[in-house]
């Protein structure tokens, strides 16, 4: 399967361009802020945003380079997520991601929800920038799903009740949103047909649903190292996923460890190892699998080239890291 990082090839030179200016865009008026951001978009992280714009921008473009207006796109949707990441840190009180300090953990929750704040101001203007009402529109709308996906996360803490339809929700707000649209707006940007637009729409929707769901399988099968958080956190914290809600169809007693809130001790133990001895993981994979091949079928619709195929490729390395 092809490594993560040369997937990117097509756009390798564009995304080195985007880290650069990530840190201009923020500007130095606020030392604090400057730091929090240089810190932030020098952690690296894989930039799998801003690459899949980069991408449809480029998929979209074959007769002639991609616009300034696709580069500060990518560069607005990257804004976005880390601002996303921010604010998700201080709400989960986490100390470390990828690897690195989380910002919070260095400046402290004010700054934190400042700087989020800060980058979800700045993503807004440049996006009213581009003078293009659709996209404004589109990505305005990433913004309040976020939200949503965060309120009904802690809304749904610890109920057992919840359908797979309503994580199904839950993911596309917090996760799948935000690649569906700013993909919809690189392909009207490219100016290509109303259905090409409702196709990239569509790849970054059941992508974006495949990667949250991939992500949340690793939370049972990773290890802490490769996580850079501990196996089985997010069960600790009453965010239930596909694994937990399929394994619960199977294992009764797995809801009266989650409705006690794992208070007695070795609860959580027993509760990962009730996950661990049913279906639920295999078919949250069967779930993710099913999603990722729609996407990759919404692509059909455009021509072959190097950034076609990388956006495939993207797809089914995503169902890679599971193995």
């Amino acid at each position: 399967m092809t490594p993560a990082t040369s997937m990117f090839t097509p756009v390798e030179a564009d995304l080195r361009l985007l880290a650069d200016n990530l840190k201009q865009l923020v500007g130095n008026r606020h030392p604090i802020l400057f730091a929090a951001a240089e810190h932030l978009f020098g952690a690296g992280g894989k930039r799998i945003r801003p690459a899949i714009v980069l991408l449809i921008s480029r998929a979209t473009m074959l007769e002639q380079d991609i616009t300034p207006r696709h580069r500060r796109l990518a560069e607005i949707t990257e804004m976005i997520h880390t601002a996303s990441l921010v604010h998700d840190d201080v709400v989960d009180e986490s100390d470390v991601r990828r690897g690195v300090p989380t910002v919070h953990s260095l400046f402290g929750n004010r700054i934190a929800i400042l700087a989020g704040d800060f980058l979800f101001a700045q993503s807004s203007w440049y996006l009213a920038n581009l003078d293009n009402l659709e996209v404004v529109k589109l990505l305005s709308e990433v913004i309040m799903d976020l939200a949503t996906g965060e309120i009904q996360q802690g809304l749904n803490s610890f109920d057992a009740t919840i359908s797979i339809e309503n994580y199904l929700q839950k993911s596309y707000y917090k996760t799948a949103s935000l690649i569906a649209n700013s993909s919809k707006a690189a392909g009207l940007l490219s100016e290509v047909s109303r259905e090409t637009v409702e196709h990239m729409y569509s790849y970054g929707r059941h992508f974006g649903i495949a990667f949250q769901i991939v992500d949340d399988i690793l939370d049972f099968t990773s290890t802490t190292d490769t996580l850079g958080k501990p196996v089985g956190s997010d069960l600790k914290s009453g965010n239930l996923t596909a694994p937990v809600l399929f394994a619960l169809a199977e294992k009764p007693s797995l809801e009266v460890l989650i409705e006690r809130v794992f208070a007695q001790e070795g609860d959580l133990e027993q509760a990962l190892e009730l996950i661990q001895d049913s279906q639920g993981i295999h078919q949250a994979r069967e779930l993710a699998a099913h999603h990722a091949k729609l996407a990759i079928e919404h692509l059909a619709v455009l021509p072959p080239s190097e950034s076609h195929q990388a956006l495939i490729n993207i797809a089914e390395y995503t169902l890679s890291r599971l193995y």
